[in-house]
């Protein structure tokens, strides 16, 4: 019997499911965050956690199991050697998922999925010598010197206009 080996289907036949979870899992890994129907948005989560926790463990048969799901070089080699010294402290919650809105083909339901991955700030390290003063420099001129705005000239009026153009004429025909 079959009691709690409950598996979504997708609406599709197990080798594209297969696949398509292994590929979206990939691209989850590799550029943090991917859009795709709320469903298989539920589905590639679960599949993302196991493998981050997977990635924890970091022995060689851990490796050989998440390479066997996403049978990408790339990924494996950045889901251990970056993302999970990351979330080694952390007990689970690696991914987030939000609704994104309904496509307008069909209105199917959207998410986003995304890494919980905390963005490090990092300060640029000051700069010393002449280049330091220069750019203080120019900073300091460009707040406290504001160009003064052309004046503009007032238009002619039409009248005004249509004598310098009968003036015009009138020379050209006396050449």
């Amino acid at each position: 019997m079959r009691h709690g080996r409950h598996v979504k289907k997708l609406g599709v036949k197990t080798p594209h499911r297969k696949a398509m979870l292994s590929n979206m899992a990939t691209s989850l890994i590799m550029y943090g965050k991917i859009k795709t129907l709320t469903t298989r948005a539920k589905v590639v989560q679960s599949k993302v956690e196991r493998l981050i926790t997977l990635a924890k463990r970091g022995d060689l048969h851990a490796r050989r199991q998440v390479f066997a799901t996403l049978r990408d070089d790339g990924a494996v080699k950045k889901l251990f050697t970056e993302l999970a010294p990351e979330f080694k402290s952390r007990n689970g919650g690696y991914t987030r998922r939000a609704f994104f809105g309904h496509r307008l083909g069909d209105g199917a339901s959207l998410s986003i999925v995304e890494l919980n991955v905390e963005k490090k700030v990092v300060a640029e390290p000051k700069k010393k010598g002449k280049e330091e003063t220069t750019e203080e420099a120019k900073a300091e001129t460009k707040t406290k010197e504001a160009k003064p705005k052309k004046e503009k000239k007032p238009k002619a009026d039409k009248k005004e206009k249509a004598e310098k153009g009968d003036k015009k004429k009138k020379a050209a025909a006396a050449k």
